[in-house]
């Protein structure tokens, strides 16, 4: 697979999205917005949105809605990579956001969910009915780690449901292409779960003590971030510290991983194009957007058509 940077100089990007004009809408972390890169590198602001934009997806209303984390600490590596080390002094917690593409008016959506505030919300997907499923990764100062959640909401800010407690550090999200297997990715325990989709916000209770089925656990010390699922069910896994994608089966049969050159700080992936095969992958630590194509076509999410 060959690899061409498209953009360098990103603040932290993540949450990738392909639109239909062939830019990328992808948030920038560290410098707080939710910008827009052009097939010849060019970028521009489409909104200011504070804190610590993380996870993006286009929703029913062709808005894109935004995890806010609520702001992290950078500091440079002694080998040149951009590191998050901890929260921003001005964190005041966490939201989710929706911006109008059109205006770039932001509206904050949740905050918190009956009465406990969101702590950092981290990455989100669609469902068929139009509500949403996020993470909430939890935080961690000097003294101690708060554990995270899973949450699912609906897009018009009425309704925001806590689903599942109790995970370490949930990141990527994301549904199979029938809508009825969940699947998200611990980072500090490098694991992905699945659980089983019953109704609109409602998942299997789990069996025993593990919270879902788990599918895959990386060996040695390899992160799990954000993730897209391909149309052949298999789920890939931007995976830190090694810098690539883990591409896992669902039936827990085995993993591939596909080095990212240059990059060890892998966050996302999004595909798009006009047969689903091209790949965009954030670049954290150097801040960069890469594009490759992809043997397999991604999954089409939820409201792809209106992009």
């Amino acid at each position: 697979m060959e690899f061409d940077v498209v953009a360098e100089g990103l603040g932290f990007p993540e949450g990738p999205i392909w639109m239909h004009d062939g830019s990328i809408l992808l948030v920038e972390i560290e410098r707080r917005t939710l910008t827009r890169v052009w097939p010849d590198g060019r970028t521009e602001v489409v909104a200011a949105l504070g804190g610590g934009p993380n996870g993006a997806a286009i929703g029913p209303d062709r808005r894109v809605y935004v995890c806010n984390n609520g702001g992290s600490r950078f500091q440079p590596s002694d080998d040149g990579y951009n590191r998050v080390v901890g929260l921003a002094d001005d964190y005041s917690g966490g939201s989710i956001q929706r911006v109008d593409l059109d205006s770039g008016a932001i509206e904050t959506l949740y905050t918190e969910c009956n009465g406990r505030a969101l702590s950092r919300p981290n990455d989100l997907v669609f469902d068929r009915f139009g509500g949403f499923w996020f993470t909430d990764l939890g935080k961690r100062t000097e003294d101690f780690v708060e554990l995270g959640a899973i949450y699912y909401a609906r897009a018009d800010g009425s309704r925001i449901t806590r689903i599942l407690d109790g995970m370490f550090t949930p990141n990527g999200i994301g549904l199979s292409g029938t809508g009825d297997e969940l699947y998200v990715a611990e980072t500090r325990t490098g694991r992905l779960w699945a659980f089983t989709v019953i109704a609109p916000g409602v998942i299997q209770e789990p069996v025993g003590p593990a919270p879902g089925r788990l599918l895959a656990t990386l060996p040695d010390y390899q992160l799990m971030d954000s993730l897209a699922v391909l149309e052949d069910g298999r789920i890939c896994v931007a995976t830190l510290v090694s810098g690539g994608i883990s591409v896992i089966d669902p039936l827990g049969t085995g993993v591939e991983f596909v080095d990212v050159p240059g990059e060890r700080y892998v966050t996302n992936i999004c595909f798009g194009g006009s047969d689903m095969t091209d790949a965009w992958i954030t670049g954290a630590g150097r801040g960069t957007l890469v594009h490759t194509r992809w043997p397999v076509p991604g999954l089409r999410l939820e409201f792809e058509l209106l992009k």
